[in-house]
């Protein structure tokens, strides 16, 4: 947002960006299955330790040294900290509900404490001279509808992930690099789609229509995923669902940042796009908590009525792959009916400087 002022480069810059995390996307889950097959499954989380060093080294080395705008007041250490733990007391409870019970004074006492300590953040938000997240900016409802957005589609996206990996290796019997192999379809559309045609799908519609239809394409993909059977083939049960995936993703990814930074001034892109971010992994970690207790849920009571394991822990899948559909759509449904169209004349009426269309410039 501030390093490439034009809309036209700017739709490129974020066009690579995207690019760059499906081949991020790509590489880990092959190189994770390499290791896993070769060294052992610890190694996925130890060569991270490499990379964060690098990461390091050429950030210091290539990012503008530029200092932003000053910051007032002191850093909101009691924000981060109540947020974070009631994030953290969420996921737990909901990952032990089905150890412990939903009922159980365990589970209602730690989601009771979360909800505590999220109106106390909401509370020190609001009075706070440097709030860690500024309420403000959510009455934006271009950047309130993308957190929203961000939240259901995260939760969505950690199903696919992490479900159908367990899906392709405990059901399938697929090698860790199998594994990697199978997701390799989505993640080479994903790529194709950032780098160029993501950026022309907005420039010609805007944000809300390649945001709504590559979520809508997600969902659809976890639908199919959700009637793969035990005894499923790689070409009819899995590749039509890894490529629906990979154009959702891919079509959606651009349009959902663009939506998040579209109402708030340069100055505070950081911010806004800081505060999407966060929402995607809260989206991840509570809706993983949540689709994962409930395959684990629907197995056990399978398992206890005398069904097949294979069949039981499918079953289980399926389950929450529904439900993650669900989250995809709801997200999509969100977009449709918040998401701002934009107020300029249509592409084909006018266009900006540099040739690019106004309504993009204003995306």
């Amino acid at each position: 947002m501030n390093l490439f002022t034009e809309p036209g480069e700017r739709a490129k810059a974020m066009g690579v960006f995207g690019f760059v995390l499906a081949g991020g996307g790509t590489i880990g889950v092959l190189l994770g299955g390499v290791l896993t097959d070769v060294l052992n499954w610890h190694w996925i989380f130890l060569v991270n330790v490499p990379i964060g060093i690098a990461v390091f080294a050429l950030s210091m080395r290539l990012l503008p040294a530029e200092r932003g705008p000053a910051v007032t007041g002191r850093l909101d250490v009691a924000g981060a900290v109540t947020v974070t733990s009631s994030l953290m007391l969420a996921v737990y409870a909901i990952v032990k509900g089905n150890e412990a019970g939903w009922a159980s004074g365990q589970t209602i006492g730690l989601l009771v404490a979360a909800a505590v300590l999220l109106g106390s953040f909401v509370v020190l938000e609001s009075r706070v001279q440097s709030p860690l997240v500024p309420l403000g900016l959510f009455r934006l409802r271009n950047v309130a509808t993308a957190n929203g957005v961000g939240v259901l589609w995260a939760a969505a996206m950690f199903a696919w992930f992490f479900l159908s990996a367990l899906y392709l290796q405990l059901v399938l019997g697929y090698s860790p690099l199998e594994v990697g192999l199978a997701f390799l379809p989505a993640n080479l559309i994903m790529g194709a789609f950032s780098v160029g045609l993501s950026a022309k799908l907005v420039m010609r519609f805007g944000i809300r229509v390649p945001l709504v239809t590559g979520l809508l394409l997600a969902a659809a993909g976890l639908v199919l995923f959700a009637r793969a059977p035990v005894d499923g083939s790689f070409v009819v049960d899995v590749l039509p669902s890894m490529i629906l995936l990979g154009f959702g993703a891919g079509m959606a990814f651009n349009p959902v940042l663009l939506a998040a930074m579209s109402d708030v001034e340069p100055s505070e892109s950081g911010l806004a796009s800081g505060v999407v971010n966060t929402s995607f992994m809260m989206g991840g970690a509570l809706g993983l908590a949540i689709l994962a207790s409930l395959a684990a849920s629907r197995t056990d009571n399978l398992l206890a009525s005398g069904e097949d394991q294979l069949v039981a822990l499918n079953s289980g899948y399926h389950a929450a792959f529904l439900l993650g559909a669900i989250f995809a759509a709801a997200a999509a449904a969100l977009a449709a009916a918040l998401l701002r169209a934009p107020a300029h004349a249509s592409v084909h009426e006018s266009e900006g400087a540099h040739g690019v269309p106004v309504s993009a410039e204003a995306d």
